[in-house]
């Protein structure tokens, strides 16, 4: 049976789920269909997903394979998930003291922080690589800090400089911790991190695409 991994931090996969893989386990996964974008927001071909009994379930049944390729397990079928930043959005919560993956669960434990090259942030949270999106950088802003104090422009603006893979003199001030900021170009995140963006079919591998008829 080809059963989901588990995920740090995240709860099983529900139990319809299980019994569905349990009885079908050869069903064919799904490419080019569902899409996760810089805000956290699913689609599926382009479209915004706005129910919010579908939003929830995508949210229990996410996880990625041996791979890094990131999935909803709709049952026996596994639909792989195009990602514009990461695998997990960072959106503020507890009235903008701390943060959670979009998903719904709280972050505790955040592990590195990365600055890329547009001054965008990411984080290795204890449920995987995690982006904040442009509309919470004004969040992030004062909590940047330096050995010297508050961090200026000149100061970002040299930390962007730096080349990918180099540490900065900047960190990001989070509840109950202190990260240090690392330069890391949005290109080269995936590897270092383990995730894939654009996940395709591997060699062998029973596979539908957006181009193939609606299941």
């Amino acid at each position: 049976m080809n059963t989901p991994p588990s995920i740090p931090g995240h709860a099983p996969m529900e139990d319809w789920v299980l019994r569905a893989l349990a009885r079908w386990p050869n069903v064919p996964a799904l490419f080019g269909w569902l899409s996760l974008d810089r805000r956290g927001r699913w689609l599926i071909r382009g479209e915004l997903i706005s129910r919010p009994q579908i939003l929830e379930t995508i949210s229990r049944n996410y996880g990625a394979d041996e791979y890094g390729r990131w999935y909803f397990q709709n049952g026996p079928q596994r639909g792989y998930v195009r990602l514009d930043t990461a695998p997990y959005v960072l959106w503020t919560c507890d009235g903008g003291e701390g943060l959670q993956v979009h998903t719904g669960q709280r972050v505790k434990q955040p592990s590195r922080a990365f600055l890329d090259e547009e001054g965008s942030i990411l984080l290795l949270t204890e449920y995987g690589p995690a982006a904040l999106p442009d509309n919470e950088l004004d969040w992030a802003l004062p909590r940047l800090g330096s050995a010297a104090g508050p961090v200026d422009e000149d100061q970002l603006a040299e930390a962007l400089a730096l080349p990918s893979g180099q540490a900065t003199a900047l960190a990001l001030h989070l509840p109950g911790t202190n990260l240090p900021l690392e330069r890391l170009d949005r290109t080269k995140a995936p590897k270092l991190l383990g995730f894939v963006r654009e996940p395709q079919p591997r060699a062998g591998e029973k596979h539908a695409s957006a181009d193939s008829p609606e299941p």
